[in-house]
């Protein structure tokens, strides 16, 4: 075979090991080290002491350490070495476990809690009211944490029985949480938009620039069809009589959105302005949010030992296996490059002589389908490498190209088989609630996901706006 075979080979072996459930990260760097032995083999540097000795007769044992020491003369082992010091040592990097911790020690605060039924009687005389409350606290969340998972299984716990307890249809009231759920993988500060511009080497600051418009606009659209649905078909979402929500002034609903609504929004709108504006790197920003997040737990005297220590437990976890996917994937490109593959794609696709638009297209439809059984860590950090070098081939720019990853990777968790948001919300569900029944609620959220992307497309200045308005053309 030959080496670009070889490396053909290789991405194979890692998508059959991947669908196998073996770990991404230590695959990636099993396969980089294994692959990379191979390719950088070079016999006769790396024994070159070994048959010294054999010509000076030394005696077994010294032969035996001069071979072992040839064996791992290998610069596959200088590569691994080399991009795992890259990796831990990358500023941009260092905002992901502050932005982490950030999320988690929010979770943990009765804030939510509070946001949720605050914004419930607010929104109270809103056409499928309780749904546009959990719709907009699930926002407002995963932008604060950016852990579907975390924002799923909490609004699950405390929106999705109190939707149901109001007779509202279990399709509508599932897709609602599973959908917000989604949106703190691409509304800013985001960790996959940095996790983003760490591997296309674009500027963290402008990507959140760039996506703020989009996320704010999806959440728009999942929002104009929530009420929509309610308004259409008011029997999915029942109006709630005065006694369910109870009777409350203009000077109340203004003090509990004070007390509960404010805070969270300034401590994003703080994290995000300071970004936007220079006033702070992401770092810098991130370090403030983390602060800002014990200190909310603090005020709403939630905040004992056991809390932060979970905290910073899932943080440093959760921390550790984005590093580790980092440094495996890395490790994997290079091989994979050194043997060839990425010119044998590369070459693969100019020969198609496809559009800029028909290569858009193709790619977010093998982004999209990878979505089935990865998560997005995954897909950012393996296989949109592949697709970068080829976007100055095609004229397209990687920061507008990103936000359409990000858009996009939002059906990551809502397209079955395999929508890890169904799996979360049915994991807390009640046991009438079907699996289908979640499938259902959540398909008109991707058709919207699909519409997002369309209108980006055709109104790049969504993208482009906010980044040339604060930093220029």
């Amino acid at each position: 075979m030959s080496d670009p075979q070889v490396a053909v080979a290789m991405l194979l072996i890692l998508v059959l090991a991947i669908f196998l459930g073996f770990p991404v990260a230590f695959t990636l760097m099993a396969l980089g080290v294994a692959f990379g032995y191979y390719a950088y083999l070079n016999p006769g540097r790396m024994w070159r002491a070994y048959e010294r000795a054999v010509e000076d007769g030394a005696d077994g044992w010294t032969l035996t350490e001069h071979w072992i020491g040839g064996f791992f003369n290998n610069r596959i082992f200088d590569l691994f070495v080399n991009q795992t010091y890259s990796v831990i040592s990358n500023d941009v990097l260092t905002a992901i476990p502050l932005f982490l911790f950030m999320g988690y020690i929010v979770e943990r605060s009765n804030i939510i809690e509070r946001l949720f039924g605050t914004l419930y009687i607010a929104t109270r005389r809103v056409p499928g009211s309780m749904a546009v409350a959990a719709l907009i606290t699930c926002t407002l969340f995963a932008t604060a944490t950016g852990i579907v998972g975390a924002v799923v299984t909490l609004m699950g716990l405390l929106a999705f029985p109190a939707m149901l307890k109001a007779r509202y249809d279990i399709s509508y009231a599932s897709g609602v949480i599973c959908a917000g759920g989604t949106l703190g993988i691409l509304i800013p500060p985001s960790i996959l938009l940095i996790v983003y511009g760490a591997t296309a080497g674009v500027s963290v600051v402008r990507m959140y620039a760039a996506a703020l418009l989009p996320g704010l606009l999806l959440a728009g659209l999942y929002l104009i069809y929530v009420v929509a649905k309610a308004v259409l078909q008011p029997q999915v979402a029942p109006k709630p009589t005065r006694d369910e929500v109870g009777h409350y002034s203009a000077l109340q609903i203004s003090w509990m959105l004070l007390t509960s609504f404010v805070p969270l929004a300034v401590l994003i709108l703080a994290v995000l302005g300071a970004i936007l504006f220079g006033l702070a790197t992401p770092s810098e920003a991130a370090a403030i949010g983390a602060l800002g997040g014990v200190v909310l737990a603090a005020a709403y005297r939630a905040l004992t030992w056991q809390r932060l220590k979970e905290s910073v437990y899932l943080t440093a976890r959760t921390t550790a296996m984005v590093c580790w996917l980092f440094v495996g994937s890395a490790t994997f490109a290079s091989v994979f490059a050194y043997l060839g593959g990425q010119q044998l794609i590369s070459d693969f696709v100019t020969g198609l002589d496809m559009s800029p638009l028909m290569f858009l297209i193709v790619a977010q439809i093998i982004i999209f389908i990878l979505g089935w059984p990865l998560e997005w860590t995954e897909i950012i950090v393996i296989f949109v490498p592949i697709f970068l070098p080829l976007l100055a081939h095609f004229e397209i720019d990687p920061l507008f190209f990103g936000v359409l990853v990000a858009v996009n990777l939002q059906t990551a968790f809502l397209s079955p088989p395999m929508a890890m948001s169904a799996y979360y919300l049915k994991g807390i569900s009640p046991p009438h609630v079907q699996l289908s029944d979640i499938f259902r609620g959540m398909m008109p959220y991707m058709l919207i996901v699909i519409l997002c992307m369309v209108i980006i497309y055709i109104f790049p200045q969504i993208v482009y706006g906010l980044p040339n308005l604060i930093y220029g053309g």
